[in-house]
């Protein structure tokens, strides 16, 4: 079924950047940074010259064309989902980017990014949590950086933003907050150090740079938010009530977030801040709400009590043309089994599972092009869309829990020796 649906020519080679498609992205960047500032501090990176790895934390559209500015007058090609080349795919072959499915193990894809370094001579961009950050902070990251770069053999550069999250948070990116959105690259692996340091260090090198808190950034510097929507949407980490522990029973409008189940009601200030307006204060920041319930889903996970089920509208992403398609409605399960897909799809029987020790995340997007939300599930072969039906917000949970039976299946495989 994957092969004969897919149309997407993902071992064509990456190609060096047309100088038109070049010329006008950096225009464009120009213009689209003009309202940011973005001011960028460069540590280390005197002398450097592509061929490199550059790795940036992801929060908005700002971190691409930060980024341009950042490198300039050198080109780079982005490691980027692959339903990012819907309706583009011609403009994104011409900039010299990368398809990747999110969360799985390709070996095209690393065949492309040496393509660029080696052959091409050229800069290759990635965000290496392959996902927009949800709360402001650090998610995980692929352990096989280290490893790349050692195949690579190239310096690696970290480029950090601090603004670009409560500019655009990812649950509410519009409208844009007035927010002084900073950068700071930086060269933590050189080029002797990528041939004499191991995978190992590498690798603790780049997981050390990527250690940031957007919420905290704006507190230190008393950046103040004015926008009235400012809370709107926060529900959609903030799923679960601290008062009663009722999951899903969040909402959230203007500067507002509040309990349907037990009525507490916070209010979020200028700086980020949350008061509780009728009860004792219980989590004043959102990342420490957010790691809160993450503990919880941790918890669940290890006592062997979670499992995930619904009705999901399935989509395929089946070529770069015709975009998504929907395919039908199936069960859809979350597990100790990892995800699994099963009905019925043009009158024959359909089943898809997804191994938890194959997928350390899960790529969400909150209504995604407003369709509802969904979580991608992908193999190296598709990308499906599934999109729950009944469950109330429920996709931080699902993002939580990914990563928790990722960890909790792996541990128990390599302790009965199956690792």
């Amino acid at each position: 079924m994957a092969n004969s649906r897919e149309k997407f020519n993902t071992a064509e080679k990456p190609a060096k950047h047309s100088r038109f498609w070049f010329a006008l992205e950096r225009f464009l960047a120009f213009f689209y940074n003009l309202p940011v500032g973005g001011k960028i501090t460069k540590i280390n990176c005197k002398g450097l010259k592509p061929p490199y790895i550059i790795l940036g934390n992801h929060a908005s559209m700002v971190d691409f064309t930060m980024m341009i500015k950042a490198v300039r007058p050198h080109p780079v090609s982005w490691v980027a989902s692959i339903e990012e080349f819907n309706g583009r795919e011609f403009i994104f072959r011409k900039m010299g980017n990368i398809y990747k499915r999110k969360f799985t193990n390709d070996v095209t894809v690393v065949r492309h990014i040496l393509h660029v370094l080696k052959r091409n001579k050229g800069i290759v961009g990635m965000y290496p949590e392959a996902r927009f950050s949800l709360a402001g902070i650090n998610e995980r990251l692929d352990k096989a950086l280290g490893k790349l770069v050692k195949a690579a053999k190239v310096p690696v550069v970290t480029f950090m933003l601090k603004g670009n999250f409560i500019r655009s948070p990812q649950w509410n990116k519009h409208p844009y907050r007035k927010v002084p959105v900073i950068a700071r690259m930086r060269q933590i692996v050189t080029r002797e150090e990528a041939l004499t340091l191991s995978a190992e260090e590498i690798q603790k090198r780049i997981e050390d740079a990527f250690n940031y808190d957007d919420y905290a950034y704006q507190r230190e510097n008393g950046i103040k938010i004015k926008c009235k929507e400012r809370a709107t949407n926060l529900h959609k980490i903030l799923y679960q009530c601290p008062n009663c522990m009722k999951e899903g029973s969040t909402y959230s409008k203007g500067t507002k977030i509040w309990c349907e189940e037990c009525g507490r009601v916070w209010d979020m200030d200028e700086l980020g801040l949350l008061h509780c307006e009728n009860g004792e204060d219980i989590f004043n920041l959102v990342t420490d709400w957010y790691r809160w319930e993450r503990e919880n889903v941790r918890n669940e996970v290890r006592s062997g009590n979670y499992r995930f089920e619904d009705e999901a509208r399935l989509e395929l992403l089946k070529s770069s043309h015709e975009g998504f398609v929907p395919v039908g409605n199936v069960k859809l399960t979350h597990g100790y089994d990892g995800f699994t897909l099963n009905g019925v799809i043009d009158g024959k029987p359909f089943f898809f599972n997804r191994d938890p020790a194959t997928m350390y995340s899960c790529h969400i997007e909150y209504d995604y092009k407003g369709r509802g939300d969904a979580i991608d599930i992908a193999m190296p072969t598709d990308t499906y869309f599934a999109y729950p039906l009944n469950a109330v917000n429920c996709l931080t949970k699902l993002h939580f829990a990914t990563e928790e039976i990722h960890d909790f299946v792996t541990e128990q495989r390599k302790s009965n020796g199956n690792g």
